[in-house]
């Protein structure tokens, strides 16, 4: 169930900013934002359905995916392919994620 929140949240999280990024540089119509920010509304309140005690450790496993997705939507929605370094890097942080989501420690205080 995490992984499909975080992979429906990177989804909503980037086309909310690829609006902005058209608007800004791509010289869209401002009527962009609106489908772009609530998109970025919906990243948001799906980050809160992950199961965790601390916000941040969630938002850190989500860094991986987010990345990514964005190498994703690099080649699906922009045509340039992600190279060797591109996938070498998502696998770097897909690791980092794991160590972080997975790793024993003992329940947060709050």
């Amino acid at each position: 169930m995490t992984f499909l929140v975080y992979a429906t949240a990177a989804l909503a999280e980037i086309a909310g900013c690829f609006a902005f990024w058209a608007w800004l540089r791509l010289d869209k119509s401002p009527w962009w934002l609106v489908p772009g920010i609530a998109s970025l509304a919906l990243f948001a309140w799906l980050l809160t359905l992950v199961e965790t005690s601390v916000a941040g450790r969630a938002y850190a496993g989500y860094g991986a995916i987010y990345i990514c997705a964005s190498l994703l939507w690099l080649w699906a929605v922009e045509g340039a392919r992600p190279d060797r370094w591109d996938l070498i890097g998502a696998a770097v942080c897909l690791a980092g994620a794991a160590i972080i989501i997975l790793g024993p420690r003992p329940p947060v205080a709050v």
